[in-house]
Formats: structure tokens, C-alpha cells, sequence
């Protein structure tokens, strides 16, 4: 499908970050974002499909401006933990097609520390990484310390249920690494057993430091264990920290002069909860925040249902990020109800273990029946792995525990994703996104 020229069909929408609003820096610039294409005006869903979504299809396309480059959405944004995609180059992502990458502001706070960021010229300069970048703040960290629970979040009510309630659970074999009290978090370094003290204006000053175009406000992360009670708690406190976040978020920018405008984004809690979910979403929209993550405890068969909740709620000319979704499935949900970005770090975790992404489904290449196998990961696609390396010979760096293997299968799993939110993008646009998801997913999940 050809690509449209992106400003032939801007819709009129009023910037993200508008100058004169009362309480923003003055030197606020460089971030924007408009609306091109709305799926519900370009594409007619069946009525089975309109009916089983159980409301309005929120999903749009658009382009983000930030100080590094622009991003077209729906993007898929590649995760980049430490200040690097594990195993692969910024060149190697840039040649992939990723518009932007996500770093972890817990994790480069606590190595090499933000202040080398700030002195090296940002977390892009500091990567050699010239376009967008993200700094997600470190909640999903906190709460993981602080339960032990690990990926509890994503996605499994049914086996959360039993447990539902149990406020202070932490994991079996675990140590409580993080307590939470109503001005912030006190957390145990995972490196060494230092003690240290996150507040919503230490997470903006620690962000502020690494230099991303965008970053995220520091937020409770619940899990599905956690009560109603403890929820609505949390949810009443995360909004607190969102105006000390703004606030301090304000007055960086206007001390840091001469630095590129950092765009803040309020994160959207509530777990399972409707009213909880449009509570947030109405308290933090009418926030001087610049977007919005969708965040928190997700049932994946109710995903759908919760970012449209949130998407009718926030504000339309403001983009909307969903944190930590890579699976098919998850993402064709999450763009037809008004997800504009998202990150995983799946594409180069199951890399690590051999797995590689094709049209029909994920396979693992160590297995035996790869030995003899000299086709490309995947024929036809055009990334560098394929393009140049067969299945046997990556199955022979696997068996002989050689690093390159897992940046070649990381590389293509990156590519794979990418070209996919790009294609989907581009079936907005032209009409055509339900007859792709609906073919795309068949081959995925053949035995559905």
C-alpha cells in the first residue's frame, strides 16, 4: 500500500501543548500532535465486530511532533531499558524503521546515574540515538519490588482472583523491596541493597536529567490482587502526584532554559475498574499534562473495553500511549480503541530464548527441525537478518550459545513488529484495517 502524504488530511485539532495555558512554561515548544484519520469515518466495521467491541471504535492515526523527529501513529515504540535495545544497535533500530525508543528512568537513575545523561546531552545523545525518545517513570518498577509479582499485571484475572484483596501480598520467596507511603516511595536498590527515595518531584528531576522528548508522571501501579478499597486509595493518590508532577515539571522547564521542550504524560490507573478508569481519565485530561499513558491492572480478555473507556474520557487532540503490549492480538485491540503508541520489551526478550516472529505464528528456532532449514526467518520480509542469514545458521549460533544469535532473531522480531503497526496504520488510511486485522490474526492464530 503506498504511503499517504501525512499533512493531506489533517483534521483540525488544537496542539497538544498549547502556549498560554495558564500555569505552562512559557518556553514549552517542539511537541504537538494532530489527528489525520479516524477509523470510524474511513472504515465501516461488520455489525458482529461493532457489537462485540460493545461501543464506538476510538482508533485514529496521527503524528506526534517532538524536539527529535516526528512519529506517525499508530507506533509500535521499541524498549530500550538501559539506554539500549538488548543486542542491537541505534543503527540497526533505525534501519528496522522504529520511529522512537523507550528507556526506564528507575533503571538509568540507578546506573549510570541521570546526571551522566544530563552531562552527556541526553538519553538520544547519550545512545547515539537521533530520534524520539521515551522515559517511562518507574512505577511498574516500585511495584514490583514491592509485591515481587513481577508481570501479575498482565493479564490474568481468573488466577489474580484468588487472591483478590490481599493488599500486602508479596510473591512466595520474594522480599518486600519497595513501601509506599502518600508522598512517595522508599525502595532497595536491586544492584546493591542501597536505600533510596523516589517522590513525584525527585521522578521528574531524575527525567528532567536524562533529557527524553517524553516522559511520564510518577503513578502508583496496582496489580489485580489489590482490594476495591485499596484501589480507589491509590487512584486518589496518583492524582495528587500528577499535580506535584506538573508542578515540578513546570518549574524544570523554565530553570533548564536553552534545553528541548520534555512533554509530560499523565498515566491513566483504575485497574478493572469502569468508573475507576473514567474518573482518572476525566481527573488527569483536565491536567496541563501534554498526553496520556494507559497504565495498571489489565485483564487481557477486557483490554479493548478499558482503553476505549479511557479514550472517550481524554482529551481527543492529546496522544495516548498504552505501556506494555506487543502480542497481535493485544495490538490490533488496542489501536481500533484509540491507542495511538505503545511499548514491550517482548520482541528481543523471546529473541533471547530462540523465538522468532512470522506471519503464521511464533516458532523457536533452536529446535531441531530448524538444523537443515536454509530459508530466511521469514520469506519476504526485508529485514537485515533476513536478508542475509538463514534458520540453520541461527539455529547453529543458538545451539553454540553465540551472542549475534539473539541480535539477529531481535532485530527481525523488532521489524516484525513495526512493519506490522505501520501496515495497520496504513489500512486506517486507506480503508481497509478490519480486512487486514481480520487476515492478519487468522494466520497468526491458526487454531483460534
Amino acid at each position: 500500500m503506498p504511503s499517504p502524504d501525512p499533512a493531506a488530511d489533517l483534521l483540525t485539532t488544537a496542539p497538544a501543548a498549547p502556549l498560554g495555558v495558564p500555569g505552562r512554561p512559557a518556553t514549552q515548544g517542539g511537541f504537538g500532535f494532530q489527528v489525520t484519520t479516524r477509523l470510524g469515518g474511513r472504515c465501516a466495521p461488520s455489525g458482529a465486530a461493532a457489537e462485540l467491541n460493545g461501543g464506538t471504535f476510538q482508533g485514529r492515526t496521527g503524528v506526534i511532533t517532538t524536539p527529535h523527529g516526528t512519529i506517525r501513529t499508530p507506533a509500535f515504540i521499541a524498549v530500550g531499558t538501559k539506554a539500549t535495545v538488548k543486542s542491537v544497535l541505534p543503527e540497526s533500530m533505525k534501519e528496522l524503521g522504529a520511529q522512537a525508543l523507550l528507556a526506564n528512568a528507575y533503571h538509568l537513575y540507578l546506573q549510570p546515574g541521570a546526571d551522566i545523561l544530563d552531562a552527556a546531552g541526553g538519553l538520544g545523545a547519550f545512545m547515539n540515538w537521533q530520534g524520539p525518545t521515551f522515559t517511562d517513570s518507574g512505577g511498574f518498577q516500585v511495584m514490583s519490588l514491592g509485591s515481587g509479582f513481577k508481570k501479575v499485571i498482565n493479564m490474568d484475572a481468573a488466577a489474580a482472583s484468588r487472591h483478590a484483596g490481599a493488599d500486602d501480598s508479596v510473591a512466595v520467596g520474594k522480599e518486600r523491596l519497595a513501601h509506599i507511603d502518600d508522598d512517595g516511595v522508599w525502595f532497595k536498590s536491586h544492584l546493591n541493597g542501597d536505600m533510596h527515595r523516589f517522590t513525584p518531584e525527585v521522578s521528574m528531576q531524575v527525567q528532567h536529567q536524562i533529557g527524553a522528548d517524553i516522559m511520564f508522571a510518577f503513578d502508583e501501579l496496582t496489580t489485580l490482587l489489590n482490594s476495591r478499597a485499596y484501589q480507589e486509595m491509590s487512584l486518589e493518590r496518583t492524582r495528587l502526584w500528577a499535580e506535584r508532577c506538573i508542578e515540578e515539571h513546570f518549574r524544570l522547564t523554565e530553570e533548564r532554559l536553552g534545553k528541548p521542550y520534555q512533554a509530560l504524560f499523565g498515566v491513566i490507573q483504575g485497574a478493572q475498574y469502569e468508573d475507576l478508569r473514567r474518573k482518572a481519565s476525566r481527573d488527569l485530561g483536565a491536567m496541563n499534562f501534554d498526553g496520556y499513558g494507559i497504565g495498571g491492572a489489565l485483564e487481557k480478555e477486557n483490554l479493548g473495553t478499558i482503553v476505549r473507556w479511557c479514550a472517550e474520557e481524554l482529551p481527543e487532540d492529546r496522544p495516548r500511549h498504552l505501556l506494555g503490549i506487543s502480542e497481535p492480538d493485544d495490538i490490533f485491540t488496542a489501536i481500533e480503541n484509540g491507542a495511538d503508541t505503545f511499548d514491550c520489551v517482548s520482541p528481543t526478550r523471546v529473541a533471547r530464548t530462540s523465538a522468532f516472529y512470522t506471519p503464521d505464528g511464533r516458532f523457536n528456532l533452536s529446535g531441531a527441525r530448524f538444523k537443515r532449514d536454509f530459508a530466511p526467518l521469514v520469506d519476504g520480509c526485508d529485514c537485515y537478518a533476513c536478508a542475509n542469514y538463514s534458520r540453520a545458521y541461527i539455529h547453529h549460533l543458538f545451539k553454540a550459545r553465540e551472542m549475534v544469535s539473539a541480535t539477529l532473531v531481535s532485530i527481525h522480531n523488532e521489524r516484525f513488529v513495526v512493519k506490522m503497526v505501520d501496515d495497520a496504520r496504513l489500512a486506517i488510511e486507506d480503508g481497509t484495517f478490519f480486512d487486514f486485522k481480520a487476515e492478519t490474526l487468522r494466520r497468526y492464530y491458526p487454531n483460534r
